[in-house]
Formats: structure tokens, C-alpha cells, sequence
């Protein structure tokens, strides 16, 4: 047959498949989570999230060595506090759990990139993200607590921080409050296009920060919603965000992509608990491969146009990595 154009030409070996690549990943852009819970001693696997563990500020330095021997050299932290009240205030106390965690790492492995999760879900009595007047969040009221939040983590030494609350305006706020307070350059890493999604339920069950009522579609987006997203965006980049994340990942590819076409800073995507424990339980029962099916979805979010990716399989990732089978 007289075929000039023949794509198999460039399919026909390992070497040239890899060559060949348009997609390519590097253990620099995985960031691993880690839950850092107060009252604990030592690790605890978290029944909710096969293969993750909640670590004691005692032990809060072994995921950062987990996290080197793979590889990995970033995380995000996220905290279980001793105590909770009506405002939140653990999110902002000096000796909290996350404030205590930076210091602890920071100390041990000072070039280690440590991210915060600013947030008031698992420091509420209520589990919502935020101030309540009666039963719905007071979106300018919970600023200035964000703020503060933010800043108690730079002043830990947290490298960025990362509010997810979805609050009107908050990038303004804690971009202000940095700033004044001679942060201006700790990066704010904004969950900006975050959906009020069902595959959160196993971060909220390892984290204890579902709410005791309602919901958050008050305030996270509505997963019909793709022109919402690059709204959220460019608020965002307009307040002083640097770098914009869409959550969750898999689902948000479309997202993923309008994002990264209509804006000139880094895109992150978090391939959020639900993704991870569908994969887990998928393959638990025999019906998928458990590797190639972490690397494919890897590669999808970054063929989609993300620049970083937040991941419980960060470090096996980072091991694909190294072994050629992705990146």
C-alpha cells in the first residue's frame, strides 16, 4: 500500500515512543499531602485512604523522609487540631497543629517546600469553611480570619499557602495582609475553580471536616459550571493569586485545559481522595491494574494543561518517574 503518512513510524519502539512524547512529568511537579493530627502519637493509617497515613507532630518528619526517599520535595499540609470552637481559632493560634508541623519540618529539612491548606473546616465546630451568621457563612467576616490564618503559617515558615475556601475576595485579603506584614514573597497557591463535589468524602472523613449540617454549594462551585471557573480565575489572578488550581482533577479535565489556555500563571490540579479510593477499591477487587492506571490518569491531568499536581500517589508517581514507564 502507498502510504506516505504513517504515525506508526513513531510508535514502533520504546526509545521513540519516548522520544517522541508531547506530555512530560517530573517529580518536581507532585506535591504529596499530609495530615498532621495533634493529638496523636506517632502514625496511624487512615481507613478512609488505603496507603495514607495521619502522623503525630512526633513523627511528622518520617513522611517528609517517605516523601525525599521517592523523590517528592513538596507537600501540603493539613491539620487535625486538638481542639475546635465556633470561630475556627486553632487555624490561627501560633502553637497550632500546623503552625507547630512547619516549624517541626522546617527545622529538620529546611529546604523541603512546605505548603499550607488555609482553611477553617477542620477548625470549626461546624465543619464549614468559614464565619456563620445563623446558618450560612458570613463570606466578609471570614476574611480576616483567613488572613490571619495565612499569615501564622508564613510566620511558621510555611514556602506558600493555599486557601481553599472559596471565600469572595479572600486572595485580596491574606495577598494584603502578607504583604503588610513583609511577606510579599510567600506565593499564594488559590484553590480557585474548587466544585462542591462528591469526591471529597474521604478526605472529609481522614480530615473531620465534614459539616454538622447543610452543605457547601453556598460557596464552592456548581460542577455544571466550566465559564464560572475562568470567572473564579481571574479573580483570583486579579487579587494577587500565583499560581491557580482546579479540584478535583479527573472530572475537571475540560477545566483543567480552559484554564491553562486562557492564563499566563501555573495551573495546579488535586486529584482528590475520591479519585484515589475509587482506584484503590477498583484494584483491591482484582478489576484494574493499580500502576497503569495511577499513571495514565497522571499523564491525562498533565496533557490537559496542568503545571503541578497534588496527589496521594505522589510518591509512587515520582518512583514511575524514575523508572521511564511515564514522564
Amino acid at each position: 500500500m502507498d502510504l506516505t503518512i504513517r504515525p506508526r513510524r513513531l510508535r514502533g519502539n520504546e526509545r521513540i515512543r519516548r522520544l517522541c512524547r508531547e506530555t512530560r512529568m517530573s517529580p518536581d511537579s507532585l506535591i504529596y499531602p499530609i495530615f498532621v493530627d495533634e493529638g496523636l502519637i506517632g502514625a496511624r493509617p487512615i481507613d478512609s485512604l488505603p496507603g495514607q497515613c495521619h502522623y503525630g507532630l512526633d513523627c511528622v518528619g518520617q513522611a517528609v523522609e517517605e516523601c525525599l526517599a521517592h523523590g517528592v520535595k513538596q507537600c501540603i499540609l493539613f491539620g487535625l487540631p486538638g481542639k475546635k470552637d465556633a470561630h475556627g481559632s486553632p487555624a490561627w493560634d501560633k502553637k497550632g497543629v500546623i503552625q507547630r508541623a512547619v516549624r517541626a519540618i522546617k527545622a529538620q529539612y529546611p529546604d523541603f517546600y512546605v505548603i499550607t491548606d488555609v482553611c477553617l473546616c477542620e477548625y470549626t465546630d461546624h465543619g464549614h469553611c468559614g464565619i456563620l451568621c445563623g446558618e450560612t457563612v458570613d463570606n466578609d467576616k471570614t476574611l480576616e480570619v483567613l488572613a490571619k490564618t495565612a499569615l501564622s503559617h508564613a510566620q511558621a515558615g510555611a514556602d506558600m499557602v493555599a486557601p481553599s475556601d472559596m471565600m469572595d475576595g479572600r486572595i485580596a485579603a491574606i495577598r494584603g495582609t502578607l504583604d503588610k506584614h513583609g511577606f510579599e514573597n510567600t506565593p499564594i497557591l488559590s484553590y480557585a475553580a474548587k466544585y462542591a463535589s462528591a469526591f471529597y468524602g474521604p478526605f472529609r472523613a481522614a480530615a473531620g471536616s465534614a459539616p454538622a449540617f447543610g452543605d457547601r454549594r453556598g460557596y464552592q462551585m456548581d460542577p455544571h459550571n466550566g465559564r464560572e471557573a475562568l470567572k473564579e480565575c481571574a479573580l483570583d489572578a486579579a487579587e494577587g493569586a500565583d499560581i491557580l488550581m482546579v479540584k478535583p482533577a479527573l472530572a475537571y479535565l475540560d477545566v483543567i485545559r480552559a484554564c491553562a489556555e486562557r492564563f499566563d500563571l501555573p495551573v495546579c490540579a488535586y486529584s482528590v481522595s475520591g479519585e484515589y479510593a475509587m482506584v484503590k477499591a477498583a484494584a483491591a477487587a482484582g478489576l484494574i491494574d493499580e500502576y497503569r492506571v495511577m499513571c495514565e490518569s497522571a499523564v491525562s491531568v498533565f496533557r490537559a494543561g496542568a503545571n503541578q499536581l497534588i496527589t496521594y500517589y505522589a510518591k509512587e508517581l515520582a518512583q514511575a518517574i524514575k523508572k521511564g514507564d511515564i514522564g
